[in-house]
């Protein structure tokens, strides 16, 4: 790895750490950037969730107190989902060809800031009823994806949590464990692939980490609003220029 390529990553993982810290998105920074380096889109991928996945655990377990069951369904429940979905969706990436998940790719980042855009400037959902069969499937669905993309995870369970009946806080809890679930075993199946780019994936993750502790430093005084419309603008952009390299 040349000097170039470091400091690179090097910048992106402390941008991606801050950002995830403040509002969220931090794929859409680690993706490009890896990508930038030489790698395809599967292995840029593959390697972005190695690289993201703990700091995605030390904030689950700086919240794991607040975990609680969602509606009828136990929390040990919707764990066990999380890994299993989370194993399935990456060794579905693994079965997807490097040239295929390129022609997908702007279309998981547009549906990923579509959804990210929801869940932060859309109306609010209302504490509603979700079914313990529904939801047990729905996160089966969202572990899936995870484990394959993983963007926007975070705002379809919150989503799914506050329809089922969960309060704001649980839910964010919840969410912060649960994805650290899916990612932890996409990332262990990624491990023994044999695809990711440990070089790569270690500076990152080590830039990450030190990013999202500046950012819980920053919280309080990083408006919100402006951190999140910043995140959408990332990720439309990247979906064009990916749209553009694919398709023009």
């Amino acid at each position: 790895m040349d000097m170039a390529t470091a400091l690179l990553l090097l910048a992106a993982g402390l941008w991606a750490g801050l950002q995830n810290a403040l509002a969220g998105g931090g794929s859409f920074v680690t993706l490009p950037a890896l990508m930038l380096t030489g790698l395809d889109a599967r292995t840029a991928n593959l390697t972005s969730t190695v690289a993201l996945f703990p700091g995605q655990v030390t904030t689950a377990i700086a919240n794991w107190r607040l975990v609680s069951p969602v509606g009828r369904v136990r929390f040990a429940v919707l764990l066990a989902i999380s890994v299993v979905g989370g194993v399935v969706g990456a060794l579905l990436l693994l079965a997807t060809p490097s040239d295929l998940f390129a022609r997908l790719l702007p279309w998981l980042v547009l549906a990923a800031t579509g959804l990210f855009a929801r869940g932060a400037f859309g109306p609010r959902l209302k504490a509603g009823h979700l079914e313990a069969g529904r939801l047990r499937w729905a996160q089966l669905g969202v572990a899936i994806y995870g484990g394959y993309f993983g963007g926007g995870i975070g705002f379809l369970m919150l989503a799914l949590y506050t329809l089922a009946g969960s309060a704001v806080r649980e839910a964010q809890a919840n969410k912060n464990a649960l994805a650290a679930v899916m990612n932890a075993a996409g990332a262990l199946v990624f491990a023994f692939s044999g695809e990711v780019q440990w070089g790569r994936a270690l500076l990152l993750g080590g830039a990450t980490m030190a990013g999202g502790y500046a950012g819980a430093l920053l919280i309080r005084k990083v408006p919100e609003r402006a951190m999140k419309q910043m995140v959408v603008t990332v990720g439309l952009t990247l979906a064009l220029a990916l749209f553009w390299r694919e398709y023009a």
